[in-house]
């Protein structure tokens, strides 16, 4: 009912100020990777650059306004607000996995969850049917009218470049091409016998919330064949000589061990990072700590999985994952 609300609203202001439409979306700097590879601590680092445009959560889950005056984005936050407290309330081992924090960035799939097209049902229930359904499905009308939102959103707030992220764009890489304008991506890089562990217990914690019973075994199975398709997909795009330019690749050890160094590597494109603007970034390194939350604990065998599994499953990737360690090493 929310979303059908949000459309309803968005259309309201599109027909209302025709100007919206007629923007070009912002350049995009997309960072995609697995999940539980940093995509969250790197999203929330950038965020310190007012020049970066970023999705809060408040704006995530209402990108249209209720009425053209303050009291509309008073609102807006106030009821996101009420859904981190919620949350907070529901499942508080949950924040320890993934943090939703109501000014805080967070991912632009909830833009694509406004036209019923995204991976976000799988990932908080068992939707097996839908899931096939979606993988056949077109996916341009969403990325469409997910650009229609972004100019929204900058309409109502300008900025100089979009800092977009979610996993789920790793399937659909030629349509942020498409729709988004040039894009610049960010890969995030981690062992997927280190980070799809942690999302499938992520999943679990998700599905808690909505459903009488959650079983490992069927999230895993599940979810292991979808993150190895994600995979192909994106190195599918990615072999194309013209897109490999598009492309900065992060290792997760190294965004944890010296995030500041990382961000120099994205910022070469701009002429390096000025003194005030590091001081931003070191001070929201400072401000989210690993373990603000809490310690995440998992297992791989709480899934019915070995190593072998995920190295088997993702032998393209590995490819990739590992020459780029020996380029890391050569140098």
């Amino acid at each position: 009912m929310n979303l059908l609300a949000v459309r309803l609203r968005s259309e309201h202001w599109f027909k209302k100020f025709p100007e919206i439409l007629e923007q070009e979306v912002y350049p995009p700097t997309v960072i995609v990777g697995l999940q539980r590879t940093g995509t969250t601590k790197l999203h929330r680092l950038l965020t310190a650059d007012p020049d970066n445009r970023v999705l809060r959560s408040w704006e995530a889950l209402n990108p249209a306004p209720f009425t053209r005056n303050g009291h509309s984005r008073d609102k807006r936050i106030r009821i996101a607000r009420t859904s981190e407290k919620a949350l907070r309330l529901m499942t508080p081992g949950f924040f320890a996995i993934h943090p939703v924090e109501h000014l805080a960035p967070e991912e632009d799939i909830l833009l694509l969850d406004v036209s019923f097209l995204s991976t976000t049902p799988e990932a908080t229930t068992h939707v097996p049917s839908y899931s096939s359904w979606l993988e056949e499905a077109d996916q341009s009308y969403a990325y469409e009218y997910g650009s229609r939102l972004l100019r929204l959103l900058q309409w109502q707030e300008p900025g100089k470049r979009w800092i977009l992220k979610s996993p789920h764009h790793l399937e659909f890489l030629p349509l942020i091409e498409k729709y988004y304008g040039n894009p610049h991506f960010i890969w995030t890089h981690r062992d997927p016998v280190e980070c799809i562990p942690s999302f499938l217990s992520m999943v679990c914690h998700s599905r808690a919330l909505f459903s009488d019973e959650v079983h490992a075994r069927d999230v895993s199975k599940h979810w292991v064949a979808k993150t190895s398709y994600m995979l192909e997909k994106a190195l599918s795009y990615r072999q194309n000589e013209a897109h490999q330019a598009n492309f900065t690749d992060l290792m997760y050890e190294d965004l944890v061990g010296d995030a500041i160094g990382q961000l120099s590597k994205i910022y070469e494109s701009y002429d390096g990072i000025p003194e005030s603007l590091k001081h931003r970034f070191e001070l929201a390194e400072a401000n989210n700590p690993k373990g603000k939350y809490g310690i995440h604990n998992y297992k791989l065998a709480d899934f019915g999985l070995s190593r072998e599994d995920l190295k088997e499953k993702n032998e393209s990737y590995y490819k990739l994952y590992h020459s780029l360690h020996g380029k890391k090493q050569a140098v």
